[in-house]
């Protein structure tokens, strides 16, 4: 979603911290749902099953639950209102693949619920979205006649690109929210036993990982741009 260093400068550096956090996530997230993927719930149930009976008992069976395609491609859809989960979520009774499901259901119901932050976050989305996409290109020609009538655009683009780094930001509670509501659902609903917890809540809190790191990421890149802005000018 957002674009790399693309000036030979040296404030590149400013963003390395944030892209080793975020490699690091990244590994992370896929060891750990590797390794939980192999272990199986003593519910039998599957990632499916699971987000059907948490969607029935919240009421909310007007919502599908289907499956997508890829790897790690779960999600919640509020404009179509379906739960979409990856075949090794969806036909799967480890406890990577329930703690997931329980996650994406936690979605539907901030949905239901009107949760604010995942309100804000929706109607953030196709500024956030514009942002990251003409940000860059908006800065870069800003950049280059900085002492022109131009140098304005810079502004702009950092305008816009502050956008995407709130979405990004505001993303962060959505997902902790989804995540501590998945793991209520699960031991309240004895779909997971009390052992079976932790290693549920090391998942989502792996995945979460990648969250906050790619909040870093805006943040610092969000960073350079101001000081390449005043040195410029």
């Amino acid at each position: 979603m957002f674009g790399l260093t693309f000036l030979p400068d040296w404030t590149w550096i400013i963003i390395l911290p944030a892209l080793f956090f975020a490699m690091y996530a990244q590994a992370k997230v896929q060891g750990t749902y590797q390794r939980y993927s192999r272990v199986h719930a003593r519910s039998g149930l599957t990632g499916a099953q699971v987000a059907r009976r948490l969607l029935d008992r919240a009421g909310l069976t007007h919502i599908p639950v289907e499956m997508s395609r890829g790897m790690l491609s779960d999600h919640f859809d509020p404009r179509e209102g379906v739960i979409r989960l990856s075949p090794g979520v969806y036909q799967s009774n480890s406890l990577a693949a329930l703690g997931i499901a329980a996650h994406e259901t936690g979605h539907a119901l901030q949905h239901d619920d009107g949760y604010f932050p995942l309100a804000f976050r929706n109607n953030l989305f196709p500024v956030a979205s514009i942002g990251s996409q003409l940000a860059f290109p908006l800065f870069f020609i800003g950049f280059l006649f900085g002492t022109t009538s131009l140098g304005y655009l810079m502004d702009i683009g950092i305008l816009l690109f502050a956008f995407a780094v709130l979405f990004q930001l505001v993303t962060l509670p959505v997902e902790y929210n989804a995540s501590n509501r998945a793991i209520a659902m699960l031991g309240e609903g004895g779909y997971l036993t009390r052992e079976e917890i932790g290693p549920a809540r090391e998942v989502l809190n792996a995945a979460a990982l990648t969250y906050l790191a790619a909040a870093a990421v805006a943040l610092t890149q969000l960073f350079r741009l101001l000081i390449l802005r005043d040195r410029r000018r």
